[in-house]
């Protein structure tokens, strides 16, 4: 294992010490800029494999980072009740609500696409009120030390967590969520030169 890296019971790879990581706005448009033009296709893309995954149209849906705010805006199209967490809220959607603390309130459907893995303790899943839950990341295929070291998603202090298939869908069962489909179809926009999957996407009913 890569110093300063361990695995748990699930197969999660996390970092062990960390140092505090500043996220600000400017944050938001380097980790976006390179995406800036295909924003709202992704959000587009997410909900509609949101919507395929459960079948139906949610009746609500709290976005978590929700970042610039493209996804929460192409859902206030057709959902009744939207609602975003983040440390900033003036990228919020007008028509949707902001959340302080995500474990308040019960929603259909929450999401989270390219967070989870931000948190330093992830441990509040098994407190999230919800019917389902989205979840967007790194599929970290974790070849060889080599591969982990050298890899452009490991970005020590602000990518905590590393999962695959099989370490996320048995951390979430752990926590009474079960895995009802994945894929790998944000690839279509978040092209790899890679042979292997890029992006993990899943989604997971509670149980």
């Amino acid at each position: 294992m890569v110093k300063n890296y361990k695995k748990d019971q699930f197969g999660i790879i996390s970092q062990i010490e960390r140092s505090p990581f500043v996220y600000d706005k400017s944050y938001i448009d380097v980790g976006y800029g390179q995406l800036k033009t295909l924003t709202n296709e992704m959000a587009h893309l997410r909900l509609g494999y949101t919507i395929g995954a459960i079948g139906r149209i949610p009746d609500s849906i709290l976005d978590v980072g929700y970042g610039t705010g493209d996804f929460l805006r192409v859902c206030t199209n057709i959902i009744k009740k939207c609602s975003g967490h983040d440390l900033f809220d003036d990228l919020l959607p007008p028509t949707c609500e902001f959340v302080t603390n995500i474990l308040d309130q019960h929603h259909d459907v929450i999401t989270f696409f390219d967070s989870l893995e931000h948190y330093p303790e992830i441990g509040f899943v098994k407190d999230l009120k919800c019917n389902y839950v989205v979840i967007s990341l790194p599929w970290c295929h974790n070849f060889d030390d080599e591969w982990f070291e050298n890899w452009k998603h490991r970005k020590p202090d602000e990518h905590l967590h590393h999962f695959n298939k099989e370490s996320l869908a048995a951390f979430m069962l752990s926590h009474g969520f079960e895995m009802i489909t994945y894929s790998n179809v944000e690839d279509v926009i978040r092209k790899s030169v890679y042979e292997y999957p890029n992006i993990l996407t899943a989604v997971f009913k509670k149980i």
